[in-house]
C-alpha cells in the first residue's frame, strides 16, 4: 500500500507571512490541554509527569498580578530545564488590554524560545490582535536568531466580538494553530443566566453552546486549523466533564482543556476514536486503494463486507484515522484482498 497523506500537514494556503517552515507540525495532538498556573513550582513539576497531550503555563488568570513578573521567569526555568517529551508546549499569556502582554511575550520567548510551540493570546477580538503577537514574535525570533515563524499562536475566543470576527482572527496569520472557546468569559459577555461554566443555563430547552461551538468549528476548518473546547470548573465531576466534552467530540472538536489531573484520562478517551472504530477507517482506506488499483479493478467504488465504500467513504475513513494515528493507536485488522 502507499503512504497515505499526513493529518498533520502543515496549511499551504498562502496566509499572511511570516509563515513557519514546512517541517513545523501545525496540527499536534491535543486531545487534552492541560493548564498549570505559572506562579506555581510544585503544578509545573507535576504537569511535566502527566499524560496530557499539551501543557500549557499560565500567566494570565491563574496568576495574581503581583505574582506575574516572577511567573515569566519561573516558566522560562521550567521550559528550559523541564522534561516535556511528547507534550505541545504552550504558555498563555495576558490580553493586548492589559499592560502585561509584550513583556509576558519578550521574557518567556527571548528566554525559552527554543524549548516552546506556541503563544496562547486570550480574549483574542479581532485579526489585528493577532497580527499584532505575530509582529512581536517576528521581531524575537529575529533578534534571537531563532527560526521565524515557528512559534505557533492559539486564538482564544471569550466574548461576542470575537466570536463575530472569528472567520478573520482565524486567517490572521499563517501563525495560528488552534481556536480555542473560552465559556466563562463568554458567558458573562452575553449575561447568559448561569454560574455553571460549561453546563446548559436553565430555562433554555435546547444546547445554548450549538451555535457558538459550530461557529468556531467552522472557522478552524476553513482555514486547516484545531478546534479546542474550553474548561470544566466542576472538577470532581469527572461524569460531567464527559458529557460536555463528549458534545464538542461529536461535533469534531480537536479536544477540551483539563483543569485537574483526574481531567486527563477522560479527555484523552472522548477525544480518541474507539479500536473498533478506528480498525474499520483502516479497513476502508485500505480497501479502496485496493479498487482504485490496476489489480483492483480500477473501481470508483467496491465492497467491504455488507458496506459500499467510495471517495466520500475515504474522506471520513481518514478523518479517524487521522485522530487514532495522532492518538498513538495501532490496528488490530487486517485488509486482505478478496479472491479473483
Amino acid at each position: 500500500m502507499t503512504a497515505r497523506p499526513s493529518p498533520t500537514t502543515a496549511p499551504t494556503d498562502g496566509r499572511s507571512a511570516p509563515g513557519p517552515s514546512d517541517s513545523v507540525n501545525r496540527l499536534r495532538p491535543r486531545r487534552s490541554c492541560l493548564a498549570v498556573p505559572g506562579s506555581n513550582p510544585r503544578f509545573l513539576e507535576k504537569a511535566q509527569g502527566l499524560p496530557a497531550d499539551q501543557v500549557f503555563l499560565d500567566l494570565e488568570d491563574a496568576c495574581a498580578p503581583l505574582a506575574k513578573p516572577e511567573a515569566r521567569h519561573t516558566i522560562v526555568k521550567f521550559l528550559n530545564e523541564g522534561d516535556w517529551t511528547g507534550k505541545t508546549r504552550v504558555v498563555r499569556v495576558n490580553d493586548w488590554t492589559t499592560e502585561w502582554t509584550y513583556r509576558d511575550v519578550v521574557t518567556v520567548v527571548e528566554g525559552a524560545g527554543q524549548n516552546l510551540d506556541c503563544i496562547m493570546l486570550p480574549k483574542v477580538q479581532t485579526a489585528d490582535q493577532v497580527v499584532a503577537l505575530d509582529l512581536l514574535l517576528t521581531q524575537i525570533e529575529k533578534t534571537m536568531g531563532f527560526e521565524v515563524g515557528k512559534i505557533g499562536i492559539e486564538a482564544q475566543i471569550e466574548n461576542a466580538r470575537g466570536l463575530n470576527n472569528v472567520n478573520a482572527i482565524a486567517e490572521a496569520s499563517r501563525r495560528v494553530e488552534t481556536i480555542i472557546f473560552g465559556p466563562a468569559d463568554f458567558m458573562a459577555s452575553i449575561n447568559m443566566k448561569s454560574l455553571v461554566v460549561g453546563e446548559q443555563p436553565p430555562g433554555y430547552p435546547a444546547d445554548a453552546y450549538h451555535f457558538i461551538l459550530m461557529k468556531i468549528l467552522m472557522a478552524a476548518r476553513a482555514n486547516d486549523l484545531q478546534a479546542i473546547d474550553g474548561p470544566y470548573l466542576q472538577i470532581k465531576n469527572v461524569d460531567g466533564y464527559r458529557e460536555v466534552a463528549g458534545r464538542a467530540a461529536a461535533l469534531g472538536f480537536d479536544g477540551k482543556w483539563v483543569l485537574h489531573p483526574g481531567q486527563v484520562e477522560a479527555a484523552n478517551e472522548v477525544f480518541s476514536p474507539s479500536q473498533e472504530d478506528f480498525d474499520h477507517a483502516e479497513l476502508i482506506l485500505d480497501a479502496y486503494e485496493y479498487c482504485t488499483s490496476e489489480a483492483g479493478g480500477k473501481k470508483g467504488s467496491a465492497m467491504l463486507g455488507d458496506e459500499m465504500i467510495d471517495e466520500a467513504s475515504r474522506k471520513m475513513a481518514l478523518v479517524i484515522s487521522g485522530k487514532g494515528r495522532a492518538a498513538g493507536m495501532t490496528r488490530t485488522s487486517k485488509f486482505e484482498a478478496p479472491e479473483a
